[in-house]
């Protein structure tokens, strides 16, 4: 029996500092790794091609969604996302844990695909303190900082239906909590039974 990994959905509102938390995760945490999507928007700076995501214009993503290339695709805002299907199927038949960043639409898509996928939502302490990190970022307009703003406490309702709530006051404890996520889901009987197959055969042969 092979090892199977686990497919993760983390969403949040803009700025409540998801990023950075599977950033971390992933740089403290082996065999997990980060879809990267494809989307339409602009690419910011310091942003690169095939690394932060696939960047690619409507007209190929549209042909990618026709042909039923995503395992979800959503509309956000004026622009399009998506995560493709097969790269995910194949990372995790490797063994390899997959994080799929995406918003509550995409996050209830991969669950109608895969219903086996982990849902982990990341809170701010406070709409304060939400606002603050957006404005905080000097990259956007104040129009955009509030309709992002607007768009948090529609996404923010969606806390429920994630199996795993972490909110992002203290970063080394939300970090430590998500890390420990990571590895209940490992220590699950079935995972353990797929990864120690042959251990388990021995001690009870």
């Amino acid at each position: 029996m092979s090892y199977q990994g686990t497919l993760y959905t983390v969403s949040a509102p803009s700025g409540a500092g998801k990023t950075s938390l599977v950033n971390a995760l992933v740089a403290s945490t082996s065999s997990i790794c980060v879809s990267v999507s494809h989307t339409t928007r602009s690419m910011r700076p310091g942003e690169v091609d095939g690394v932060n995501y696939h960047f690619v214009n409507q007209e190929t993503f549209q042909s990618m969604a026709r042909g039923g290339e995503f395992l979800e695709h959503a509309q956000v805002f004026a622009n399009y996302y998506g995560t493709s299907q097969a790269w995910v199927e194949e990372a995790l038949a490797a063994g390899n844990d997959v994080i799929l960043e995406i918003d509550w639409q995409g996050a209830q898509q991969v669950r109608r695909l895969m219903p086996n996928a982990v849902g982990v939502f990341i809170l701010p302490p406070s709409r304060s303190c939400l606002l603050e990190r957006l404005t905080g970022r000097g990259q956007d307009d104040q129009t955009i900082i509030d309709a992002r703003m607007a768009e948090a406490v529609s996404e923010m309702s969606h806390f429920p239906e994630a199996d795993f709530l972490v909110i992002n006051d203290d970063f080394t404890q939300a970090l430590a909590e998500f890390q420990a996520i990571v590895v209940a889901q490992r220590l699950h009987l079935a995972k353990q039974q797929q990864k120690h197959e042959h251990l388990l055969q021995n001690l009870l042969s």
